[in-house]
């Protein structure tokens, strides 16, 4: 008599089956590597840009493709670099940036992994340091709402914190956001803990700090986009990242770049202003705990085991 492989073993198999040619049709011996394509803007520096470069590199590998990856030098804002990836007027086949529901309503195709746990949502604020004694006594959204904050004009930041009821400045340039703090016009600019350190190293000869003992906290998501025209490369990337937080190496890639940011800016003690994202999109996979890092959670340490 046959035995009858019944459709649970069934599903099993083809999905093994699948995963095996996928693989297989991914690294011939014989083929060219696949180049993969990624911004690097030469007018406004980008402190995540080797770590995500290496977990980009990390998702590849464990994908099992040949690829060579490509940094290609760009001008253009984060939102027109979103817009001509779009909409096929770019070379570049993928970028890294913060999620929004109008993001992901575009052709572009999200990697809905955070790439950095979350961390792009943990902001400490910019100040002037001779108002630094000012901002002790801020421990309210209420409070926070005497304040006048900047970011840039496209950041979807920005909509965020006016959603809050924050009163937020803008402008276009980088670099006009620092000097609109320093001349007085704002009292402070929210930055990720992931940016803050790099900025204050460039700015150490100007009058900014670190607001003392406050965070402010959001939900923000920032994924792999890859262009619509290289869905076959989107799913190995989340095949691949799916895979590395599997095995915990995504967890130790993290560890290795960032464990040093809870000393240094005192993270685990700090007040937590916690902001609602009105443009978080449906799909956030907020459920899935392991791909999140939220303020006053223990924070990795170098030594620790991240798999653990």
């Amino acid at each position: 008599m046959r035995r009858m492989v019944w459709p649970s073993n069934l599903t099993r198999i083809t999905r093994r089956t699948s995963l095996l040619a996928l693989s297989a049709l991914a690294t011939p011996a014989w083929s060219e590597p696949l180049t993969v394509r990624y911004p690097n803007n030469i007018t406004v520096a980008d402190p995540q840009r080797n770590y995500v470069a290496d977990v980009l590199r990390l998702a590849l590998q464990h994908a099992g493709l040949h690829f060579e990856l490509s940094a290609e030098a760009i001008e253009m804002s984060q939102l027109r670099t979103f817009m001509e990836i779009a909409r096929g007027g770019s070379s570049l086949d993928l970028m890294w940036t913060m999620t929004n529901q109008q993001r992901e309503s575009s052709a572009m195709i999200p990697i809905r992994i955070p790439i950095d746990k979350g961390l792009l949502g943990w902001r400490l604020l910019l100040v002037r340091k001779s108002d630094v004694d000012r901002w002790r006594h801020v421990a309210s959204i209420e409070d926070l709402k005497g304040m006048e904050l900047v970011q840039g004009h496209d950041w979807p930041d920005t909509e965020i914190l006016k959603a809050n009821g924050l009163h937020v400045g803008t402008s276009s340039d980088y670099n006009s956001l620092f000097r609109m703090l320093l001349r007085g016009r704002v009292d402070a600019f929210p930055r990720s803990v992931l940016e803050i350190g790099d900025e204050l190293k460039l700015h150490t000869s100007e009058d900014m700090a670190v607001a003392p003992d406050l965070m402010l906290y959001y939900p923000a998501p920032f994924y792999f986009f890859v262009s619509p025209s290289r869905p076959e490369l989107a799913e190995h990337i989340r095949h691949g990242m799916e895979s590395c937080i599997a095995d915990g190496s995504l967890n130790r890639l993290f560890n290795r770049y960032y464990h040093h940011l809870w000393p240094e800016f005192q993270l685990d003690g700090r007040r937590i202003l916690r902001l609602d994202n009105p443009l978080l999109p449906p799909l956030t996979p907020l459920q899935r705990k392991e791909l999140w890092l939220l303020p006053n959670e223990p924070g990795p340490r170098a030594g620790v085991n991240p798999a653990a």
